[in-house]
């Protein structure tokens, strides 16, 4: 398909969102829509506000033949140079957040909810079980999908439900499953595992998630305040650490590379062992206060911080033996 065919594709999944009142804005900026800052343009960005326009976008998007992503909030993602030559899909107006059952304590979240909005319904509502995860970036979807682990705990050990869009080639289905404690892994989930861990043309894309999470009720004494007050003072402790480790002094993706527990130490352990720490390649660089990020400096591309990836997997290799499995997303 040449560039014209293509092009005129993208106008004509657009006028068929519009036709459905579903907003999409052709040739959009991309740059704040990761925490990496990469400078990338999509060729159409369409903002689905139910799950009905989500399943009508995709079904769309399979009928003119065209690439789709579906992009949370971008904490994990590494856009292309210049453009992406598809249908960026974002999560951001899926954000319901509610209580559905007190015994047990069940709360239902949408995808596109941010994690620290997760995080903070609870503590107002006294809920605890997710104070480690204060502080991440990203929303829910983005962290199912990837099974995001915080200070040893991961997303999967709060799961009560999930509901997720099944595709195949011609329909869209909404499937409900309960948790399966088989499907997960460390830093793997099933909705990876759809499709070869590819991030593009998923067929299972996770909708929305039910926590079984727990009350403060032994101590009836308590003050709902206090209550609150306790829970964000073990949120602020995560988030202090958070900072302390330099996760918000530049853009970033967080952690590069997953950690291997058959290499007896962390990855940015070993990365910095190799002596790799400050590396720099043109705008991206290997922090030099936490071996396992890689930080733009100075308006990097991603082919800067692929580069460096490739050169950190490589030295690392050559020095150890050890072969780094990168947990970032280049689009």
């Amino acid at each position: 398909m040449n560039n014209n065919s293509k092009y005129s594709s993208f106008d004509q999944i657009s006028k068929q969102l519009t036709s459905l009142n579903i907003e999409n804005k052709i040739n959009f900026d991309l740059t704040n829509k990761s925490t990496m800052k990469i400078h990338s343009i999509a060729k159409l960005f369409v903002l689905p506000q139910d799950f009905s326009q989500l399943q009508q976008t995709i079904m769309i998007c399979k009928t003119q033949n065209s690439s789709y992503f579906i992009l949370g909030g971008g904490s994990n993602t590494i856009f292309p140079d210049e453009s992406y030559n598809g249908v960026i899909i974002s999560t951001e107006k899926l954000n319901k957040i509610q209580i559905i059952s007190k015994t047990p304590l069940l709360v239902e979240c949408f995808c596109g909810i941010p994690m620290q909005t997760l995080v903070n319904f609870c503590t107002k509502n006294c809920l605890t079980g997710l104070e480690e995860f204060a502080g991440l970036p990203g929303t829910v979807g983005g962290a199912l999908y990837m099974n995001a682990r915080c200070f040893e705990k991961s997303i999967n050990e709060k799961i009560y439900q999930t509901t997720h869009l099944e595709i195949s080639e011609n329909k869209a289905e909404i499937i409900t499953k309960d948790y399966n404690i088989s499907e997960w892994d460390y830093k793997k989930s099933p909705f990876q595992q759809a499709q070869n861990t590819s991030p593009r043309n998923l067929n299972k894309i996770i909708l929305s998630s039910i926590f079984k999470l727990e009350q403060d009720s032994q101590e009836t004494t308590k003050s709902q305040e206090q209550i609150q007050k306790e829970i964000q003072q073990k949120c602020n402790k995560f988030i202090s650490e958070r900072k302390e480790k330099g996760h918000f002094k530049y853009p970033s993706a967080g952690s590069v590379f997953k950690n291997n527990h058959t290499f007896g130490k962390t990855s940015g352990k070993i990365i910095d062992e190799a002596g790799l720490k400050g590396t720099q390649i043109r705008g991206a660089q290997i922090a030099p206060f936490h071996a396992n990020f890689i930080i733009n400096v100075n308006h990097a591309t991603a082919k800067d911080i692929k580069d460096l990836v490739t050169l950190t997997r490589n030295q690392v290799f050559q020095k150890f033996g050890y072969n780094l499995e990168p947990e970032i997303i280049f689009l």
